[in-house]
Protein backbone atom coordinates (compact mmCIF):
# COMPACT_ATOMS: atom_id res chain seq x y z
CA UNK A 1 0.00 0.00 0.00
CA UNK A 2 1.43 3.58 -0.95
CA UNK A 3 2.18 6.26 1.85
CA UNK A 4 -1.14 8.23 0.28
CA UNK A 5 -3.39 5.20 -0.11
CA UNK A 6 -2.35 4.22 3.69
CA UNK A 7 -3.02 8.10 4.75
CA UNK A 8 -6.73 8.13 2.86
CA UNK A 9 -7.29 4.88 4.37
CA UNK A 10 -6.16 5.59 7.89
CA UNK A 11 -8.28 8.80 7.77
CA UNK A 12 -11.78 7.21 6.63
CA UNK A 13 -11.29 4.87 9.22
CA UNK A 14 -11.13 7.22 11.96
CA UNK A 15 -13.69 9.64 10.08
CA UNK A 16 -15.96 6.21 10.65
CA UNK A 17 -15.25 5.89 14.23
CA UNK A 18 -15.77 9.61 15.00
CA UNK A 19 -19.88 8.72 14.03
CA UNK A 20 -19.81 5.69 15.96
CA UNK A 21 -18.74 7.82 19.02
CA UNK A 22 -20.01 6.84 22.36
CA UNK A 23 -19.76 10.47 23.51
CA UNK A 24 -22.70 13.36 23.00
CA UNK A 25 -22.32 15.19 20.35
CA UNK A 26 -20.65 18.49 19.99
CA UNK A 27 -23.48 20.17 17.58
CA UNK A 28 -22.48 24.54 17.28
CA UNK A 29 -24.85 25.46 14.25
CA UNK A 30 -27.33 22.69 13.24
CA UNK A 31 -29.66 20.59 15.62
CA UNK A 32 -29.34 16.66 15.38
CA UNK A 33 -33.26 16.89 14.05
CA UNK A 34 -31.92 19.17 11.22
CA UNK A 35 -28.97 17.04 10.37
CA UNK A 36 -31.51 13.59 10.76
CA UNK A 37 -33.97 15.42 8.45
CA UNK A 38 -36.55 15.33 11.69
CA UNK A 39 -36.44 19.08 11.67
CA UNK A 40 -38.26 22.25 10.24
CA UNK A 41 -35.75 23.93 8.22
CA UNK A 42 -36.76 27.54 6.75
CA UNK A 43 -36.63 26.56 2.92
CA UNK A 44 -36.88 28.04 0.16
CA UNK A 45 -37.63 27.80 -3.89
CA UNK A 46 -40.26 27.61 -6.47
CA UNK A 47 -40.81 23.22 -6.82
CA UNK A 48 -37.47 23.09 -4.69
CA UNK A 49 -36.63 23.21 -1.61
CA UNK A 50 -32.78 24.55 -0.79
CA UNK A 51 -31.74 26.72 2.30
CA UNK A 52 -31.46 30.32 1.84
CA UNK A 53 -27.76 30.95 1.54
CA UNK A 54 -28.15 27.38 -1.18
CA UNK A 55 -31.75 29.19 -2.64
CA UNK A 56 -29.70 32.08 -3.60
CA UNK A 57 -26.77 30.76 -5.03
CA UNK A 58 -28.80 28.27 -7.40
CA UNK A 59 -30.61 30.95 -8.47
CA UNK A 60 -27.41 32.98 -9.82
CA UNK A 61 -26.51 29.69 -11.66
CA UNK A 62 -29.59 29.13 -12.83
CA UNK A 63 -29.96 32.80 -14.25
CA UNK A 64 -26.56 32.31 -16.10
CA UNK A 65 -27.56 28.77 -17.50
CA UNK A 66 -30.42 30.31 -19.02
CA UNK A 67 -28.22 32.66 -21.23
CA UNK A 68 -26.35 29.60 -22.44
CA UNK A 69 -29.40 27.88 -23.27
CA UNK A 70 -30.29 25.60 -20.38
CA UNK A 71 -33.18 25.58 -18.54
CA UNK A 72 -32.27 23.99 -14.96
CA UNK A 73 -34.62 21.76 -13.88
CA UNK A 74 -34.57 20.69 -10.35
CA UNK A 75 -35.59 16.32 -10.04
CA UNK A 76 -34.77 16.14 -6.26
CA UNK A 77 -33.99 18.75 -3.41
CA UNK A 78 -34.77 18.80 0.33
CA UNK A 79 -36.23 15.38 1.50
CA UNK A 80 -37.34 15.11 5.36
CA UNK A 81 -37.13 11.86 6.93
CA UNK A 82 -40.17 10.49 6.63
CA UNK A 83 -39.52 10.90 3.13
CA UNK A 84 -36.94 8.85 2.58
CA UNK A 85 -38.13 6.04 5.82
CA UNK A 86 -40.84 5.43 2.87
CA UNK A 87 -38.71 4.62 0.24
CA UNK A 88 -36.79 2.46 3.09
CA UNK A 89 -39.36 0.63 3.96
CA UNK A 90 -41.12 -0.35 0.33
CA UNK A 91 -37.81 -1.65 -0.46
CA UNK A 92 -36.74 -3.40 2.48
CA UNK A 93 -40.34 -5.42 2.39
CA UNK A 94 -40.31 -5.68 -1.15
CA UNK A 95 -36.84 -7.77 -0.96
CA UNK A 96 -37.79 -9.60 1.90
CA UNK A 97 -40.86 -10.77 0.19
CA UNK A 98 -38.15 -12.15 -2.45
CA UNK A 99 -36.50 -14.25 -0.63
CA UNK A 100 -33.43 -11.77 0.74
CA UNK A 101 -32.26 -11.95 3.97
CA UNK A 102 -32.17 -8.71 6.43
CA UNK A 103 -28.52 -8.23 5.83
CA UNK A 104 -28.71 -8.99 1.83
CA UNK A 105 -31.87 -6.34 2.11
CA UNK A 106 -29.77 -3.79 3.93
CA UNK A 107 -27.12 -4.44 1.46
CA UNK A 108 -29.81 -4.57 -1.96
CA UNK A 109 -31.11 -0.93 -0.84
CA UNK A 110 -28.13 0.91 -0.40
CA UNK A 111 -26.53 -0.01 -3.89
CA UNK A 112 -28.94 3.04 -4.70
CA UNK A 113 -30.52 4.59 -1.57
CA UNK A 114 -28.94 5.90 1.58
CA UNK A 115 -30.24 4.79 5.03
CA UNK A 116 -32.92 7.18 6.04
CA UNK A 117 -31.16 9.48 8.45
CA UNK A 118 -28.32 9.78 6.60
CA UNK A 119 -29.38 11.54 3.61
CA UNK A 120 -27.46 14.54 2.53
CA UNK A 121 -31.07 15.74 0.92
CA UNK A 122 -32.08 16.15 4.73
CA UNK A 123 -29.64 18.72 4.68
CA UNK A 124 -31.20 21.48 2.10
CA UNK A 125 -28.28 21.53 0.54
CA UNK A 126 -28.30 19.31 -1.79
CA UNK A 127 -30.08 18.86 -5.73
CA UNK A 128 -30.22 16.42 -8.32
CA UNK A 129 -30.84 18.81 -11.97
CA UNK A 130 -31.04 18.09 -15.44
CA UNK A 131 -31.82 20.15 -18.36
CA UNK A 132 -35.26 21.38 -18.56
CA UNK A 133 -34.68 22.33 -22.16
CA UNK A 134 -33.29 18.99 -23.86
CA UNK A 135 -35.53 15.84 -24.49
CA UNK A 136 -36.71 14.09 -21.38
CA UNK A 137 -36.24 10.55 -21.25
CA UNK A 138 -38.68 8.44 -18.99
CA UNK A 139 -36.00 7.54 -16.52
CA UNK A 140 -33.76 10.84 -15.96
CA UNK A 141 -30.93 10.24 -13.44
CA UNK A 142 -29.38 7.96 -15.70
CA UNK A 143 -25.50 7.91 -15.97
CA UNK A 144 -25.93 7.45 -19.80
CA UNK A 145 -27.85 10.50 -20.19
CA UNK A 146 -24.76 12.82 -19.14
CA UNK A 147 -22.50 10.95 -21.58
CA UNK A 148 -21.37 10.89 -24.87
CA UNK A 149 -24.78 11.48 -26.96
CA UNK A 150 -27.16 12.08 -24.44
CA UNK A 151 -29.34 14.77 -24.05
CA UNK A 152 -27.71 15.86 -20.92
CA UNK A 153 -24.28 15.85 -22.17
CA UNK A 154 -24.02 19.27 -23.13
CA UNK A 155 -25.54 20.54 -19.89
CA UNK A 156 -23.36 18.25 -17.91
CA UNK A 157 -20.33 20.35 -19.70
CA UNK A 158 -21.71 23.56 -19.03
CA UNK A 159 -21.76 22.41 -15.00
CA UNK A 160 -18.43 21.13 -15.42
CA UNK A 161 -16.72 24.21 -16.14
CA UNK A 162 -19.02 26.58 -14.31
CA UNK A 163 -20.90 24.77 -11.16
CA UNK A 164 -18.13 25.47 -8.45
CA UNK A 165 -18.14 29.29 -9.27
CA UNK A 166 -21.26 29.69 -7.50
CA UNK A 167 -20.23 26.80 -4.81
CA UNK A 168 -22.13 23.74 -6.39
CA UNK A 169 -20.01 20.51 -6.18
CA UNK A 170 -20.73 17.13 -7.35
CA UNK A 171 -20.78 14.99 -4.83
CA UNK A 172 -20.66 11.23 -5.99
CA UNK A 173 -17.97 11.53 -8.70
CA UNK A 174 -16.26 9.13 -11.36
CA UNK A 175 -13.11 9.15 -9.64
CA UNK A 176 -11.15 5.66 -9.72
CA UNK A 177 -11.47 3.00 -7.06
CA UNK A 178 -14.11 5.23 -5.19
CA UNK A 179 -16.73 3.19 -3.27
CA UNK A 180 -19.84 3.42 -1.53
CA UNK A 181 -22.96 4.84 -4.12
CA UNK A 182 -22.14 4.79 -7.57
CA UNK A 183 -21.54 7.99 -9.77
CA UNK A 184 -24.15 10.57 -10.04
CA UNK A 185 -23.31 13.57 -12.83
CA UNK A 186 -26.48 14.74 -11.30
CA UNK A 187 -25.86 15.67 -7.77
CA UNK A 188 -24.70 18.73 -6.27
CA UNK A 189 -24.11 20.17 -3.06
CA UNK A 190 -23.43 23.49 -2.04
CA UNK A 191 -20.25 23.29 -0.11
CA UNK A 192 -20.17 26.56 2.21
CA UNK A 193 -23.35 25.16 4.04
CA UNK A 194 -22.62 21.25 3.93
CA UNK A 195 -19.24 20.76 4.64
CA UNK A 196 -19.74 22.57 8.49
CA UNK A 197 -23.23 20.00 8.33
CA UNK A 198 -21.60 17.00 7.35
CA UNK A 199 -18.90 18.42 10.29
CA UNK A 200 -21.36 17.94 13.02
CA UNK A 201 -22.93 15.12 11.28
CA UNK A 202 -19.47 13.30 12.22
CA UNK A 203 -20.03 13.32 15.84
CA UNK A 204 -23.45 11.77 15.75
CA UNK A 205 -23.56 8.10 17.04
CA UNK A 206 -25.67 7.10 13.74
CA UNK A 207 -26.02 2.95 15.22
CA UNK A 208 -27.08 4.10 18.20
CA UNK A 209 -29.25 6.85 16.60
CA UNK A 210 -31.20 4.65 13.90
CA UNK A 211 -31.87 1.84 16.75
CA UNK A 212 -33.45 4.72 19.04
CA UNK A 213 -36.01 5.82 16.26
CA UNK A 214 -36.73 1.70 15.60
CA UNK A 215 -35.75 2.32 11.64
CA UNK A 216 -37.17 -0.68 10.09
CA UNK A 217 -34.36 -3.71 9.50
CA UNK A 218 -32.41 -1.07 11.80
CA UNK A 219 -31.70 -4.10 14.40
CA UNK A 220 -29.31 -5.72 11.44
CA UNK A 221 -26.68 -3.00 11.65
CA UNK A 222 -23.33 -4.28 13.23
CA UNK A 223 -20.54 -1.82 14.08
CA UNK A 224 -18.75 -3.31 11.25
CA UNK A 225 -21.55 -2.47 8.56
CA UNK A 226 -22.20 1.42 10.11
CA UNK A 227 -18.09 1.69 9.73
CA UNK A 228 -18.35 0.57 6.40
CA UNK A 229 -21.27 2.21 4.86
CA UNK A 230 -19.89 5.38 6.97
CA UNK A 231 -16.78 5.24 5.43
CA UNK A 232 -17.44 4.10 1.71
CA UNK A 233 -21.38 5.73 1.39
CA UNK A 234 -21.32 8.69 3.89
CA UNK A 235 -17.34 9.87 3.21
CA UNK A 236 -15.96 8.47 -0.02
CA UNK A 237 -17.13 11.80 -2.11
CA UNK A 238 -15.72 14.44 -3.20
CA UNK A 239 -12.67 15.34 -1.78
CA UNK A 240 -13.36 19.24 -1.70
CA UNK A 241 -16.73 18.37 0.32
CA UNK A 242 -14.97 16.80 3.36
Amino acid sequence: MSRREFIKTTSLGLLGVSLLSLHKPQLKFFSKDQLMGKGNPVLFGDGYQLRKKAHEAFVAMKNEAITHGFKIKVVSSYRNYAHQNRIWERKYQSFLKEGLSPDQTIEKIIEYSTIPGTSRHHWGTDIDIVDGNAPQPKHLLLEEHFEGNGPFCPFKEWLDEHAERYDFHLVYTNTKDRKGFKYEPWHYSYAPLSKPMLQEYRTLNIKEELQNIKLLGSENFSDNFIRKYISQNILDINRYLL
